[in-house]
């Protein structure tokens, strides 16, 4: 087990086939920055927020209720335990940093509710507690029970790392060996219709060396796909194939999503071949053919699901925020298995764009769904029935000190930039303390002060960085876009390692084969994903506006007092003069009258920041005229 001064997210420090090791979040200070604010938003603003959520939505109220410490009746839908898990889960990896009375009270008040909750055999679930006691595990599909025994995990082991306390753990650990009497070896077939369960019971085998838990992970991974199936034979389950046949991201975005993750945990602990085979080509088919440009995964509002390769629409894209989430998370299993910086890239387009889209920026309110346009009236929510997105960002947020670096041997590996701290060692014993100075995504220079000693440093050289430079203490070394920069020396007291990404400003076109941005193109600037919104035009309508011909006259500015503080991008569209609206639908070639384009000025803004300043129309891609 480890001990609560490391706390990592992930712990592949003893995993077999993980070619990096974790750093636990207490290893890692955030000082400055973007990340640092959102970081500090969501323990200061986000997580109390939904403490009080948790309690008007009765997420909380239903453990008293079946503990019998209150009266009254269970409400909400029959996955709601999970909204609390996440948040409790989040609220661990927070107070690793916050160290607060208020929020360890919260935290302490809501495991020993859940404690007295759980019944004898394991088993706890409000939902299926009392008079729908009969109904436990009678439909795998869609009741979700296993799916809250996951998120009930993984808020266990946040809590044992961090507080050293074993009560939230020993609670996960009687309802895993509950499932491992029904649906283990001896038992029969089972899995959720919600894939979640597989990463945690990887994580429960880690943190505590019951082997259990692996094999239930392992087998709930083999029942899909079976026949007669053990789900319903889906692929909105993704119970349409076995598991390493599948070729191809299908069916609701999130369960893909979080399978995948669970089954590259469970490659880092047996090293199958076969395993590994098919998430690469699964990783192929989502990230070269189904991710949206800000990292956004899940094209269809129906079955909140993939779509066909290249289908990826605007107005009603779907993009779950717990999908952006749920490919993050599958993105850092994978760069644990190998250190390839395509993993790291697309988990930093997703949490700078789909990601911190998902929470206004005073950390109270939430998307659900992340279209990349829309013509007014959407905004977020304080909470939403279905209230999956709101404390997996809260837990996301809370736990990213816990991901901007890894370890290997001899090697510490910068996958993330930001004003941060690192104290560790090395897996040979090696001390290392890492500095980080920089105001990054908004400026491209960024200080590494390394402590003295023998050791690798690994830089993630971003795939857009085209024309980085890395220098240490003056002299130029190699930095290719798309790789890690290798550097290994000793290092001596006062080494000073610069690293220039160039923050131009970029115009993005669409692969042609995603029909709706074949003739458009979008604004990005390092990582960060721009969008034009309607309170920005100072004229017109944004349905009538183009991208500007000449995109080097455009200027990125620091803007202190705009949206918390943000680099926007300011100059001229074009906008069209014909008055559109009574124009007829559709007309013949020769009747019709091409744009006349006058230029506008216009300021482009983060995509992540819109819907900051009212519901307004907003595009993030526009219509280019040659």
């Amino acid at each position: 087990m480890q001990s609560p001064s490391s706390s990592t997210v992930v712990c592949t420090r003893s995993s077999a086939y993980a070619r990096l090791k974790s750093v636990g979040v207490r290893e890692v200070q955030l000082t400055s920055g973007l990340l640092h604010e959102r970081f500090r938003t969501n323990l200061a603003a986000g997580i109390p927020a939904g403490w009080t959520q948790l309690w008007e939505s009765h997420t909380i109220p239903n453990f008293y209720v079946v503990s019998g410490r209150r009266p009254g009746e269970v409400k909400g839908p029959r996955y709601i335990d999970s909204d609390g898990y996440k948040w409790l889960e989040a609220a661990c990896w927070a107070y690793a940093h916050a160290q607060d009375d208020t929020l360890k009270a919260w935290i302490d008040e809501f495991v020993d509710v859940i404690e007295a909750a759980q019944e004898e055999d394991g088993y706890v679930n409000t939902h299926f507690m009392g008079e729908r006691q009969s109904l436990r595990f009678t439909d795998l599909d869609h009741a979700h029970e296993i799916y809250c025994f996951g998120h009930l995990t993984q808020a266990a082991i946040a809590h044992h790392r961090v507080t050293g306390e074993s009560k939230l753990l020993n609670v996960a650990r009687r309802f895993a060996e509950l499932l491992y009497r029904l649906f283990g070896p001896e038992g029969r077939w089972g899995a959720c219709g919600h894939p979640e369960a597989e990463m945690a019971l990887v994580e429960l085998y880690r943190e505590t060396g019951e082997r259990r838990y692996l094999e239930l992970a392992s087998r709930m991974i083999d029942a899909r796909g079976r026949k007669p199936p053990v789900l319903d034979g889906s692929i909105y389950l993704l119970d349409h194939a076995p598991f390493r046949e599948q070729r191809e991201a299908v069916g609701h975005a999130v369960r893909a999503l979080y399978l995948y993750a669970g089954a590259t945990d469970l490659y880092l602990e047996t090293g199958e071949a076969a395993l590994i085979e098919t998430l690469h080509t699964l990783w192929e088919d989502v990230f070269t053919r189904k991710a949206y440009v800000t990292g956004g995964l899940g094209a269809r509002y129906e079955g909140e699901a993939f779509g066909l390769a290249y289908e990826l629409p605007n107005l009603r894209a779907y993009a779950e925020t717990c999908a952006a989430i749920a490919g993050f998370m599958w993105n850092w299993r994978m760069l644990q298995v190998e250190p390839d910086a395509r993993y790291a890239d697309w988990m930093e387009i997703a949490l700078y764009n789909g990601i911190l889209s998902g929470m206004s920026l005073d950390g109270r309110r939430y998307f659900y769904m992340n279209p990349l346009e829309s013509r007014g009236g959407y905004e977020r929510s304080p909470w939403f029935g279905c209230a999956c997105c709101p404390p997996n960002v809260h837990r996301t947020l809370a736990s990213l000190p816990g991901y901007l670096y890894s370890l290997d041997e001899q090697t510490v590996y910068v996958h993330f930039y930001a004003g941060s701290h690192l104290d560790t060692r090395l897996p040979n014993g090696q001390p290392v303390q890492i500095r980080v100075q920089t105001d990054y995504p908004w400026s491209g220079d960024i200080e590494v002060q390394p402590s003295p000693g023998s050791y690798t440093l690994a830089l993630r050289i971003p795939g857009w960085a085209w024309e980085a430079e890395l220098r240490i203490n003056g002299e130029r070394l190699e930095a290719t876009p798309g790789s890690y920069a290798i550097v290994q020396r000793e290092w001596q007291e006062g080494d000073s390692v610069h690293l220039s990404l160039p923050m131009t400003i970029e115009l993005l076109r669409a692969n042609p084969r995603i029909e709706e941005d074949r003739a458009s193109a979008a604004l990005r600037r390092g990582p960060v994903v721009y969008c034009l919104e309607q309170v920005d035009l100072a004229e017109g309508s944004l349905l009538d506006i183009y991208m500007p011909e000449d995109t080097s006259r455009l200027r990125a500015k620091h803007m202190p007092a705009l949206l918390g503080g943000v680099v926007a991008i300011e100059g001229n569209a074009l906008l069209d003069t014909v008055p559109r609206e009574s124009q007829p639908l559709y007309v013949p070639v020769s009747r019709y009258i091409p744009p006349r384009h006058r230029e506008v000025r216009v300021r482009w803004v983060p995509y992540y920041a819109w819907a900051n300043r009212g519901a307004g129309a907003m595009k993030v891609w526009l219509p280019i005229t040659r």
